[in-house]
């Protein structure tokens, strides 16, 4: 865990409007900056950066958080390296503590650091290598693409590195993946006589290579072995090349291997990844969907790539989302992606990856091949092997329309579909009961204490009525009084990531960058809601008190009961 006074710290350092136009660029909108989002595809500007409160939001897609939480999504990184990537811009070292440790992140360092040397001695024997270069032209790759790729070459040697690093027997080269011991001791390169594609992570670093073999021999394609740098179920080859064009799409093409990504963007495509020697996982899906609204999964048309793209169906279900898009493009089976586009060009393509299929249209019709649903057994096959999958979706409407193709298909009722995949009902629910309470005043009460945290050490909580407001400001005080009242937004929201209130603060934090609240104002708002509050909670008091002396008469209340009611018919009794 990173100590939640460093979270502050660097927050305080940070300014969201700087940050976000570094990415996307801003232009003043009254007292905040606006753009068009950049999580999701849009022709008017929807999302809003405040300087003031250190947040953005979109009006859009409801993208909201702090400068943490922007390089999280803009990068598809996780909140640690967030952290990170943020502290080294404003020049903070990230402490040590619990897990965190100086140690494993020095050593990463370190093996970053190797990498890097190793990519720059590849791309220089790539320069030197009639050899190589003659290759890449068969292959009708430019100089321009290999340059953006940071393509390079490892020469047909066995040691080869060891003229860029003295210290050959060095853990840390083994332990980069670059070099293997074999069983006598004896040490070598792991790439040889390969076409060397690096691949980087979402900040720009080297953390694996892929090498293609130039000649005949096996493999054909060789990966790093897993790293602590490289974990090849969570990467995708050429993610930070394709950001760019995958907005401008918002769509990502999946391939299965880097050379395809190479040869689509050598042809004009550009938002092509690639999985790197894995199936497609549903991490892979959950970065993407971040980025994106649809992905095109294109695998070759052969019956291993048929059963790459069910793997992919059964990994993204879990990740879709009823505004997602999920299709899958099967190309002839001599082709793959690399030697269709050449073939076809990308025109061609283009019009493979628009009509693409639809995941629902795969996931039926691949079942129905399983099935004889000429009869009972088949029939009752199919719903059989559709139910784990339809568990899996989290997506009530894509759920619905496949259960409604499966009832046609099978002969069952869509009830008895429904039943048979215990699958909840998805009838609309009754609407919730009207609640004696007063929400506007608790809505208030929140947005107020939001722009000005300081107060929230002020509420009192037993006069809140149970709106759903209510646990949300009681947590805002616990955090300012634990924290004396010195944060601002930025910093109680990142203590609220994973609790229960996080999304209803953030609705109402969007709400602020149309209410221009000054110090004095918020002030006397929130003292004149207080006591409206009270006004409310007495008025609540002495209507128990009446029912009471209603059913008992006075002389079955207590005496301080007694006393308080009288108060109030008094009370009352001047008003009028």
């Amino acid at each position: 865990m990173i100590p939640e006074s460093f979270i502050q710290d660097l927050l305080a350092r940070v300014d969201i409007v700087d940050l976000v136009d570094s990415y996307v660029p801003l232009k003043k909108a009254g007292a905040n900056y606006a753009a068009c989002c950049p999580f999701h595809n849009e022709k008017s500007p929807s999302f809003t950066v405040s300087p003031t409160k250190q947040f953005y939001h979109c009006f859009g897609c409801g993208a909201h958080g702090t400068a943490i939480g922007f390089v999280m999504e803009y990068q598809g990184i996780g909140f640690v390296d967030a952290v990170k990537e943020l502290a080294s811009r404003v020049g903070m070292t990230v402490p040590d503590s619990g897990d965190f440790s100086p140690e494993k992140h020095g050593q990463t360092r370190n093996l970053v650091e190797i990498m890097s040397r190793a990519a720059a001695w590849y791309k220089e024997q790539l320069r030197r290598s009639d050899k190589a270069i003659a290759y890449c032209k068969k292959r009708g790759l430019s100089g321009e693409i290999a340059a953006r790729y940071g393509m390079g070459y490892a020469p047909d040697g066995w040691n080869g590195l060891k003229s860029i690093f003295p210290d050959y027997d060095s853990d840390e080269l083994k332990l980069a993946g670059l070099v293997i011991d074999n069983d006598s001791g004896r040490r070598y390169d792991r790439f040889r006589d390969r076409l060397m594609i690096p691949i980087i992570n979402p900040k720009g670093d080297i953390i694996a290579f892929g090498g293609r073999i130039i000649d005949q021999g096996e493999p054909k394609y060789l990966n790093s072995p897993e790293t602590p740098l490289f974990e090849k179920g969570r990467e995708l080859f050429g993610l930070p090349q394709a950001r760019q064009a995958m907005r401008e799409t918002n769509t990502a093409i999946v391939t299965e291997g880097y050379m395809d990504v190479i040869a689509l963007a050598q042809n004009g495509v550009g938002n092509a990844v690639a999985t790197l020697g894995t199936a497609t996982t549903p991490t892979h899906v959950q970065k993407l969907l971040r980025q994106v609204d649809r992905i095109v999964f294109c695998f070759d048309g052969d019956n291993a790539g048929r059963k790459a793209a069910w793997r992919a169906l059964e990994n993204a279900l879990e990740a879709l989302a009823d505004n997602k898009q999920i299709g899958f493009v099967f190309l002839p089976a001599e082709h793959d992606p690399d030697s269709f586009i050449r073939e076809h060009g990308k025109a061609e393509f283009d019009r493979q990856v628009t009509q693409a299929m639809p995941l629902s249209d795969f996931l039926l019709r691949e079942l129905a091949q399983r099935c004889d649903l000429t009869s009972s057994e088949g029939k009752a096959k199919l719903i059989y092997e559709a139910k784990p999958l339809l568990l899996k979706l989290p997506t009530p409407l894509l759920r619905l329309q496949l259960v409604k193709r499966l009832a046609e298909a099978s002969g069952f009722a869509q009830q008895e579909v429904e039943r048979l995949c215990e699958l909840k009902s998805y009838a609309p629910a009754a609407p919730p009961k009207a609640k004696r309470s007063a929400p506007s005043l608790t809505r208030n009460l929140l947005r107020i204490i939001l722009h000005k945290p300081l107060l929230a050490a002020q509420l009192p909580g037993e006069l809140l009525p149970d709106t759903p407001e209510r646990p949300a400001l009681l947590r805002l005080q616990e955090l300012v009084r634990a924290g004396n009242g010195s944060q601002g937004y930025a910093a109680l929201r990142e203590q609220l990531r994973g609790l229960p209130e996080e999304q209803i603060i953030e609705a109402a934090a969007s709400e602020l960058l149309g209410l221009p609240f000054d110090e004095e104002e918020a002030e006397a708002e929130f003292r004149a809601t207080v006591e409206k509050l009270q006004e409310g909670g007495q008025m609540r008091q002495f209507a128990e008190l009446q029912v009471k002396a209603q059913q008992f008469g006075v002389a079955g209340l207590s005496a301080a009961e007694k006393q308080a009611y009288i108060q109030f018919l008094s009370t009352r009794g001047n008003r009028s």
